[in-house]
């Protein structure tokens, strides 16, 4: 019963690897689609050629650099970071970045345009009606808070 079990056992570990590998590979005719998921000719040449190289003992790592090596850089959904690659990797980074600035600039403007405004008002230069509209937003206080019972209790109690 073991002799029948471990042909199986290889060729389920076998398929495992070349269907992991086959999804982290672009095909090269579709572009959109990797080799797992194509019916293109070259990605069933691509899959038949993955699980030979797994049948013939090769590394994940080793079958990924032959394809590497074979088809471009482009072929592989993940490229590896280097020179030509860090724009491409960095860039999330550098919008957020970006983003957080125009944020930061936008806010201390709103300030200091307030503090201008109220410099305006002391030197006796009227306010434009937005300006009005944004001092009276500014300087009207919240509404009160109202009462609930946690507020009451803490109240009762002198906290």
């Amino acid at each position: 019963m073991e002799g029948n079990d471990d042909p199986l056992k290889k060729k389920q570990v076998v398929d495992a690897r070349a269907r992991n590998i086959s999804h982290n590979v672009r095909c090269t005719e579709c572009g959109s689609q990797s080799i797992e998921d194509s019916q293109a000719d070259i990605a069933i040449l691509l899959r038949k050629l993955i699980r030979d190289e797994i049948q013939s003992g090769k590394s994940d790592k080793e079958i990924y650099k032959k394809l590497e090596d074979d088809f471009g850089e482009t072929v592989l959904y993940a490229p590896k970071f280097d020179m030509q690659t860090a724009a491409l990797w960095l860039s999330p980074l550098l919008v957020a970045g970006a983003a957080a600035g125009v944020w930061a600039y936008n806010k201390h403007r709103k300030r200091t345009n307030v503090h201008i405004m109220a410099l305006n008002l002391v030197r006796g230069v009227p306010l434009t009606p937005k300006e009005k509209e944004t001092m009276l937003e500014i300087l009207t206080p919240p509404p009160p808070e109202r009462a609930s019972p946690s507020s009451l209790w803490r109240r009762w109690r002198g906290q």
